[in-house]
């Protein structure tokens, strides 16, 4: 694909992922394109060798892999498919001055004044009795339903010079007025079943424009949530269009990275060492086969990165300034909040140049405290050389977030490479490539 195709390609899937639930449906459905089998973890496994397979926990994340029985390492991938938004509340109607509006509360560390004065809408699934089931639903509203009006400058003066948002009181969305109905009626509606019949529900806010290529040169993407569905989209491409090599290849989707990955389909927990316990049991490798693997893996966290800001330049470190357009971003911190090491960044580093990419530093200004991500959080789990990477953007946690065009092209070829290699560690300082 060219450069205009990847991101046609990527705008279309940021456009179905509007939340982490729809995200996995997405990539999903790439994997059904391309051969693969899904497992379920209530079911013993029997892979067949070149088998194509993947397995999903609680439909928000999700672990795919190619099967060959002689594997003798594992190369990893992971991204994770939750964004910072509003979770409706239970009971969410609030009744006042003869409007209809929602109760939220925030999800992950959202950047809230880019969410006023737009259209918005409601997604996420809901659960349904049938019989003597419990049935999950995808639901996305397909309409401008919503939004937060700002108050007025004649009402607040101070207005630009600066605002400490309440969530309770002032990110409340307009549904309607008196005698609307309820958001579950609307909900019910698109699901096509009794709203009576819901019995729980994950609903969020989303963003209802549209995700676009702009600028002089058409140099720059912009869309809700790309933190972190670029970097979903760029592995998961190159993890299917990679070679095979001697290692296992993975593709690992997270959820909930946003709030601290704490969950039992985050990043926090035992869903890799899981997926890689069963593989190995399943490929009959004794105790000690399955430990020699493991010491030959290596994971590339992939969460996007801040860009160099046009008009805030002081903000990044004085000399690892991050471009859009400029390559991928290897992340370092000395506290290990990234994985990034000099043996992980300098093998992923030496796939870069074999696939042509370019490749950039970020590190936090030492007086800001940066975030953190999925891979030293995975590495509590099951332990390997790993190296933290991203694409960088603007605005990172907005609800409407700006990228380069080329940069997303330069993930999927460099994972691509990476796929299709198998890391070596002799336990003495010497690795091969």
């Amino acid at each position: 694909m060219n450069t205009n195709e990847v991101n046609q390609e990527l705008l279309s899937f940021l456009s179905k992922g509007v939340t982490a639930f729809h995200a996995i449906a997405a990539v999903k459905e790439k994997l059904d394109q391309g051969g693969f089998q899904e497992l379920a973890e209530s079911e013993p496994w029997s892979l067949e060798d070149g088998g194509r397979y993947y397995v999903v926990r609680n439909q928000s994340a999700l672990i795919a892999f190619r099967y060959h029985h002689d594997y003798q390492g594992y190369m990893m991938g992971a991204a994770h498919c939750d964004s910072p938004s509003f979770k409706i509340k239970v009971n969410p109607e609030m009744k006042e001055n003869g409007y209809v509006k929602l109760n939220v509360e925030m999800y992950g560390g959202a950047l809230i004044y880019p969410w006023l004065d737009r259209p918005l809408s409601v997604a996420g699934r809901i659960v349904v009795r049938q019989g003597d089931s419990l049935v999950t639903k995808l639901v996305r509203v397909d309409k401008d339903l919503l939004m937060i009006p700002s108050l007025a400058i004649h009402m607040d003066r101070s207005a630009n010079e600066g605002h400490s948002w309440n969530v309770q009181t002032e990110i409340c969305p307009l549904l309607g007025q008196d005698g609307c109905g309820s958001l579950l009626d609307v909900v019910a509606k698109e699901a096509g079943v009794k709203a009576e019949d819901i019995l729980g529900h994950d609903l969020y806010l989303y963003v209802r424009t549209p995700g676009t290529v702009w600028g002089a040169a058409d140099e720059f993407v912009s869309a809700p949530h790309l933190d972190d569905l670029q970097c979903v989209f760029g592995i998961l491409y190159g993890f299917l269009q990679a070679k095979d090599s001697a290692s296992l290849p993975l593709c690992c989707i997270f959820d909930n990275e946003e709030t601290g990955s704490l969950t039992k389909q985050g990043a926090d927990s035992t869903f890799l060492a899981d997926v890689i316990e069963r593989i190995g049991i399943a490929s009959g490798k004794s105790a000690d086969e399955q430990m020699a693997c493991a010491a030959n893996a290596f994971l590339v966290s992939g969460d996007n990165a801040h860009a160099v800001h046009p008009t805030h330049s002081e903000m990044a470190d004085p000399v690892n300034k991050p471009k859009m357009n400029g390559g991928i971003v290897i992340k370092y911190h000395a506290n290990q909040q990234y994985t990034s090491d000099a043996v992980s960044s300098a093998y992923f580093q030496v796939i870069c140049k074999e696939a042509g990419v370019p490749v950039q530093s970020f590190v936090n200004r030492s007086d800001k405290r940066g975030g953190s991500t999925l891979g030293n959080l995975s590495n509590r789990h099951f332990s390997q050389n790993a190296v933290d990477i991203g694409l960088p953007q603007l605005a990172m946690h907005s609800c409407y977030e700006t990228a380069g065009t080329k940069d997303t092209a330069y993930l999927i070829a460099a994972m691509k490479c990476f796929y299709g290699h198998h890391f070596v560690s002799d336990g003495n300082g010497k690795f091969s490539i």
